[in-house]
């Protein structure tokens, strides 16, 4: 079976509609199509009167990346993980950055192939403490995902979740019970940017960050990316911090990342990086704890820092540790501060490299 691609595999969340066609209920756009037609993501499909994914096995490429990168920093810092997509994506970001592996609507896109037990033993055939399922959204090649996490904890190998968050609450449940780790991507705090930029909805997003919260023990982190003039007024970034800070708690690392002008957004300038330490900066009034800057070389802002003493506990520069100061539990070497996140004994950060592998 390893080198056999299922073209059509079967999935579970969808239901047929009185007039032929089939809907897919696995994220909020409830695409509801007719035979031979492909929903918003590109890769789920209605064939023979059901939804299939027919991206099983499929995957654009294969990368070891520092952890770092995905952005997690709490996330057994300075470790390596293997990473993949499919195509396609459910959300249409103008400014989406990964375009190439999101937006494609040619299956010639998924050059390389992987059953779930190929990747788990290739992640722990180069040491790799994870694999992260990122560049598009899992949420989309969720069967795809979910077997490979069940063959990568076999592996004693951690699976990782790098996602919009766009997803129902059914799926979400059986999603999220296999992954270890999240980076979910808040890419606004109003509806009319999700509306406007992004074709989706604010809500389902908060939804999927209040159950990781407060019904999972999955580790997780969100991203912002910051747009100039789009969804970094101070108003904006004020609710967002706040509401972060009372619903999820101030423990969350929060990561704002600077803009680039890529796919339709090539109007706007990059972020600078003065636009990021506000950002950081408000979310601190809201007492979090953990507030990083990405995108930019920006040591300070980049690194940890304990919140009961105040020392460098994790010194970054891009995505090299240079300082470690933490036990192998994840308690701060000067006053013993339990910092959150998931950590072990530290022996050397895989630092800044990026090394392409095939899976034979």
């Amino acid at each position: 079976m390893a080198n056999q691609l299922i073209e059509h595999f079967p999935t579970k969340y969808w239901q047929r509609l009185e007039d032929g066609r089939v809907r897919c209920d696995v994220c909020p756009q409830h695409c509801t199509l007719r035979e031979g037609k492909r929903g918003s993501c590109f890769v789920r499909m209605h064939h023979k009167g059901k939804i299939v994914l027919t991206s099983y096995g499929r995957s654009s490429g294969f990368c070891i990346d520092p952890i770092e990168k995905k952005p997690l920093n709490h996330f057994y810092p300075g470790s390596s993980v293997l990473s993949f997509g499919t195509a396609g994506c459910n959300l249409s970001c103008k400014f989406c950055q990964n375009w190439d592996i999101s937006k494609s609507r040619q299956i010639d896109t998924l050059s390389g192939s992987a059953m779930p037990e190929q990747l788990a033993k290739a992640a722990k055939q180069h040491h790799c403490k994870s694999l992260a399922f990122t560049y598009n959204d899992p949420v989309i090649f969720m069967e795809y995902a979910i077997d490979t996490a069940i063959a990568a904890k076999q592996q004693n190998i951690k699976s990782v979740a790098v996602s919009a968050g766009y997803i129902c609450a059914e799926p979400r449940a059986e999603f999220y019970q296999h992954m270890d780790a999240a980076n979910i991507d808040l890419k606004a705090f109003s509806e009319s940017f999700y509306h406007k930029i992004c074709h989706g909805h604010l809500q389902p997003v908060l939804e999927t960050l209040l159950y990781l919260k407060n019904e999972t023990n999955v580790w997780f982190e969100i991203t912002t990316l910051l747009i100039p003039d789009e969804n970094d007024s101070a108003q904006e970034l004020h609710a967002m911090c706040q509401w972060i800070a009372e619903s999820l708690g101030v423990d969350i690392p929060l990561h704002f990342s600077a803009f680039h002008p890529d796919f339709k957004m090539l109007d706007k300038g990059n972020t600078p990086l003065s636009t990021l330490l506000k950002a950081r900066a408000i979310a601190q009034s809201y007492g979090l704890n953990y507030v990083y800057c990405g995108n930019v070389f920006d040591s300070e802002s980049d690194s940890t820092y304990c919140p009961n003493c105040q020392q460098l506990l994790i010194g970054r520069n891009w995505y090299e540790l240079n300082q470690y100061r933490l036990t192998e539990h994840g308690n701060c070497q000067h006053c013993g501060q339990q910092l959150p996140g998931r950590f072990a004994a530290f022996n050397n950060s895989f630092g800044r490299k990026r090394i392409p592998i095939a899976i034979i």
